[in-house]
């Protein structure tokens, strides 16, 4: 009866596309490193400038657009695709609408987006305003890339078997069409030739600038949040084999966050030409923001009652919570950076950078780890990871890598913007433009190492995931584990 059960369970399963799935991962993890070397060998640069090299493909304002586009775009947009084509199928019960075709094209069309992209920045072909936005030509191509990504995951959410519509898919829905939303009005340009790589946006003056930081900060706000948190809303609750802790919660989070996210933008042109009103209506939907996105950490720390002692054991687990503390601090520190009084201080100094990065080490790429910990071994049919010593050894020398780095960039924002605006007796400025450069090189330093260490965490990852593919299994945690799930299994 037994064995009856389970091939009835088999053949109402369907037949997933995991071969996009693993394709995706994989492109996640390289993307990840390429994106870790790019940032460390920029904050080199930074500390000791003679790194630039004397080229102009090296240099800092060629190499730092290709590491934000790296991490974010490369690593963060392959690790959102892999994960939302796996949510979507296994909480639709639904193979992926359009079939291989699609799914493949969807995937060899975001890489060459991505390669196109970097091409274009290492060489100087971008549209040269804030972000350094790709030429025309890679717009376009994205553009039609991300209608296919659209068509194929709303495609599998209309024709899913299941009733219900799993809370995160809502968010990768709403990062997927506001994605869209954003790349398409931020990038109206006119190409000066069809031939030509040179274009002209459609914006100028202030409000290109406001263009911007609308495109800018719901970039944030929804590829860089509402996607991930449609990661948490997964797989938080299933390596922690619990449910969601409130779903009622996750809905008020989602409508919450949407609504108020999209009107942030302005704060981040505070003391600028803006119109005054507009700079508050920025800010004062930033604090706001508080709410919404503190009701999504408590959820997803709460999702862990009754569960807590597993992150003595499982540092897949830990990544995945500690990157929901990390979006808890994140989602504090930005709001209160948007009010004006605070922003005179912090804004255009190493503290914005602080912040940025706080979010994207330890948000988005602590979850994006958590993630692919889980996927690896069921895609490749390994019993489990090769070794969870190996993830400890990852989870902590990555902290620590975090940690000196916001911490460098924290006291260096907070001193840089107090010499800036030190007066004198006279009324002069206290210390030129350079004396502040000078006194933050020890910041740079240490943010620098920082960088080192959480890129070796990433090379550590690599090994691991590689020999789990491989179905490999370290004999001494194999002999560890053993008695431990003899010692679990209930008397007959």
């Amino acid at each position: 009866m037994a064995a009856a059960g389970t091939a009835l369970l088999a053949a109402d399963r369907p037949a997933y596309n995991e071969d996009v799935v693993r394709l995706f991962t994989i492109a996640t993890v390289f993307w990840g490193v390429v994106g870790f070397l790019a940032g460390t060998f920029i904050a080199f640069q930074l500390a000791y400038p003679a790194l630039n090299l004397g080229l102009e493909w090296t240099t800092f304002g060629r190499l730092r657009p290709l590491h934000t586009s790296a991490v974010i775009f490369a690593f963060g947009g392959n690790a959102l695709l892999a994960t939302s084509l796996y949510v979507v199928q296994r909480t639709c019960r639904a193979p992926l609408f359009g079939g291989p075709l699609l799914a493949n094209f969807l995937f060899w069309g975001y890489q060459l987006f991505i390669v196109l992209a970097a091409s274009g920045y290492v060489m100087g072909i971008t549209e040269g305003r804030e972000y350094a936005e790709p030429e025309w030509y890679t717009d376009l191509w994205l553009t039609l890339v991300w209608v296919v990504y659209l068509v194929v995951f709303f495609g599998t959410i209309v024709t899913r078997k299941e009733p219900h519509i799993y809370v995160a898919n809502w968010f990768y829905l709403a990062f997927i069409v506001t994605i869209a939303m954003l790349h398409i009005v931020n990038n109206l340009s006119v190409p000066v030739s069809f031939f030509g790589t040179k274009s002209y946006s459609l914006f100028a003056g202030v409000q290109d600038a406001l263009t911007q930081w609308w495109y800018g900060h719901n970039a944030v706000g929804f590829f860089l949040t509402a996607g991930f948190l449609g990661m948490m809303y997964y797989f938080v609750p299933k390596q922690a084999e619990r449910p969601v802790y409130s779903y009622r919660l996750s809905i008020i989070h989602f409508w919450a966050l949407i609504f108020l996210y999209i009107w942030a933008g302005p704060h981040h042109l505070h003391f600028t030409a803006l119109p005054d009103w507009a700079q508050v209506l920025g800010m004062t939907f930033s604090v706001m923001l508080w709410m919404p996105s503190w009701g999504g950490m408590i959820n997803g720390l709460m999702t862990l009652r009754g569960a807590w002692d597993k992150l003595r054991y499982d540092p897949v687990l830990r990544f995945l919570v500690v990157s929901v503390a990390f979006y808890g601090m994140s989602t504090f520190e930005g709001p209160l950076m948007s009010i004006r009084q605070v922003n005179a201080l912090s804004h255009y100094t190493d503290w914005t950078v602080g912040h940025v990065h706080s979010g994207a080490l330890g948000w988005v790429a602590f979850v994006s780890f958590g993630a692919v910990y889980y996927l690896v071994p069921r895609l490749w049919k390994a019993s489990r990871l090769y070794s969870l010593k190996l993830v400890e050894w990852h989870f902590w020398i990555a902290t620590m890598g975090i940690v000196l780095y916001i911490t460098a960039m924290w006291v260096s924002g907070i001193m840089q913007g107090l010499m800036w605006r030190s007066y004198d007796a006279l009324g002069f400025l206290q210390f030129s433009f350079i004396e502040t450069v000078e006194a933050m090189h020890p910041f740079y330093v240490i943010r620098a190492l920082g960088g080192v260490l959480f890129t070796t965490g990433s090379l550590i990852m690599v090994y691991n995931l590689w020999r789990t593919a491989r179905g490999d299994v370290r004999a001494e945690e194999e002999m560890v584990l053993k008695p431990a799930i003899v010692a679990a299994t209930p008397a007959e």
